[in-house]
């Protein structure tokens, strides 16, 4: 299934429009190129939303807010949803500042989202209104363990009905639900934190692979999450001693690059409840 759905994103070639932040803008613009589709990078209100008729889709990152660009997010959400476009919110930071937790409030509000993705503190910021969020990091006391993930599923598949969009919550162990069925993700390693914006990538390839996939938009989420975690796995034996983050960013991104439908088939790690 999941190489069907990568093999998809190859043909497809979707275009994705970004409103992302400034941090890892270029990362997001290489991986979607690497992973077979192609980026466009429009914030202004003013040309939002003739940017993203032209798209298939629409990435949402929050990263770096500002009063004109979540008037842009709106805009170009809503015009997303007129014309049927997926569109993909990553909530970074939510419950760090009021600013960023009301923004989510607002974007799940106004925008029919079809996927939502974070870590578990944004995430449960999203579904509480507010969060304990430390910086852009989960909250050490909101890890998702072996020990706490039946409880983890249950809350993934409860705010999945709520918003009617499917919800990915990554770290050390995944999360990808909609409200009835759940996978549960195993790829990746802990090196991955260790490079800003890994997770704004993931989102951003998601995106494509959404759009490449439509009609099946929690298998097409769980494959794009266990294909950036293999990534980091393969990105990983490349490194020697002397190599350092920097050089696993870019070896990621070259993984994605050459990464084919059976390479993730064979490496995918996960269980569905």
């Amino acid at each position: 299934m999941f190489k069907e759905i990568l093999e998809n994103v190859r043909k497809a070639s979707p275009l994705i429009h970004n409103i992302t932040n400034y941090v890892t803008v270029n990362d997001c613009a290489n991986i979607l190129l690497a992973c077979g589709a192609s980026p466009i990078m429009a914030d202004d209100w003013e040309e939002v939303e003739e940017i993203t008729s032209i798209c298939g889709g629409l990435n949402i990152n929050i990263g770096t807010l500002n009063q004109r660009i979540i008037c842009s997010m709106i805009l170009a959400g809503k015009k997303s949803n007129e014309l049927d476009h997926p569109v993909i919110l990553d909530p970074v930071g939510a419950g760090a500042s009021k600013l960023r937790t009301e923004t989510s409030g607002k974007l799940l509000d106004q925008v029919k989202l079809t996927v939502v993705r974070g870590n578990i503190s944004e995430i449960r910021t999203l579904a509480l209104g507010k969060g304990t969020t430390k910086g852009v990091d989960a909250d050490i006391a909101d890890r998702i363990t072996e020990e706490n993930i039946d409880n983890a599923v249950r809350f993934a598949k409860d705010f999945s009905g709520k918003i009617k969009a499917v919800v990915a919550i990554t770290g050390a162990i995944d999360i990808v639900a909609d409200s009835e069925k759940a996978y549960i993700i195993r790829n990746g390693h802990p090196m991955m934190s260790k490079i800003t914006g890994t997770g704004c990538m993931l989102t951003a390839m998601t995106a494509a692979y959404l759009v490449a996939n439509r009609g099946c938009s929690l298998e097409a989420t769980a494959a794009a999450t266990c294909a950036m975690g293999l990534c980091g796995e393969l990105a990983l034996d490349r490194l020697s001693k002397n190599d350092g983050n920097s050089t696993y960013r870019n070896y990621i991104i070259d993984e994605v690059f050459n990464l084919d439908g059976e390479k993730l088939e064979k490496g995918a790690k996960y269980e569905v409840r």
